[in-house]
């Protein structure tokens, strides 16, 4: 197979996973509600306290990027559940016998999740301007946002992928999906900076990916932001764990239906 046809059924599966979000574009509003309780409730009441040290930002600045990589984790590792739900419907079926390559079908799948993690970000970027926070709107680092918000959107719905096609059932992947959201957000730098943490949890958010990725939204969003681990280094190890997760899920893609 060519790259053009690997492309095209890649963008293929991606556009059909797209068109479930237009027809129901209510969904994009209460994505809205979360982030806006975390913002809203959470960093102002932090932000007074001042116990966190986040250096020359204020904890509410400091805590946005944080918040955006947390919406679209969230929203990203329920995402496999549509496997589960398309082998019952017969279309998963249907998919695995066409001529498409597995690593397309969930390249196609990754895409469309990366694309919908895209409405988080304006509705962080919408709150930030109503709690007038300053943040970093060159187009060079907005471009680099968006690149990040696709990819870890893209990395944590592939992730959800291969847990699905795992546990196969929608009672079981709900319960692992609860299980490891919490970890993956609070053993991460997303509320807090990772100097502060207990040694066991700090080696823990060093091989979190959710951490890489709040480190790069931190250094391109917030005008004083600086990267711990180096902008470079945030998309190389995420681009790494991303395309493992996709080699893994593509050969286990086809024992959903087993």
């Amino acid at each position: 197979m060519s790259i053009i046809d690997f492309l095209r059924d890649t963008f293929a599966l991606a556009d059909v996973e797209m068109s479930k979000l237009r027809r129901d574009p209510a969904e994009l509003l209460t994505r809205a509600i979360q982030p806006a309780l975390w913002l809203l409730i959470f960093g102002q009441v932090f932000g007074r306290v001042k116990a966190i040290p986040t250096g020359s930002l204020d904890y509410l600045t400091f805590m946005v990027p944080g918040i955006l990589a947390q919406s679209v984790l969230f929203i990203a590792i329920f995402y496999g559940i549509s496997v589960i739900w398309e082998r019952d419907l017969g279309i998963l079926q249907k998919l695995l016998v066409s001529p498409a390559p597995r690593t397309a079908l969930v390249l196609g799948k990754a895409l469309s999740a990366g694309v919908r993690g895209l409405a988080q970000g304006v509705i962080i970027y919408a709150l930030a301007l109503m709690l007038r926070i300053h943040l970093d709107f060159s187009p060079l680092h907005v471009v680099g946002v968006i690149g990040f918000i696709v990819l870890g959107s893209a990395l944590f719905s592939t992730f959800s992928l291969a847990v699905a096609c795992l546990v196969k059932t929608r009672e079981r992947f709900m319960g692992i999906g609860q299980v490891l959201t919490m970890p993956l957000f609070f053993a991460s730098n997303a509320i807090y900076p990772i100097s502060l943490m207990p040694g066991w949890v700090r080696a823990i958010a060093r091989v979190n990916p959710l951490s890489y990725q709040v480190d790069a939204l931190r250094a391109l969003m917030v005008h004083a932001g600086q990267s711990v681990f180096g902008v470079g280094v945030d998309a190389a190890v995420l681009l790494l764990i991303f395309t493992g997760l996709v080699l893994l899920t593509a050969r286990l893609y086809p024992n959903v239906v087993t």
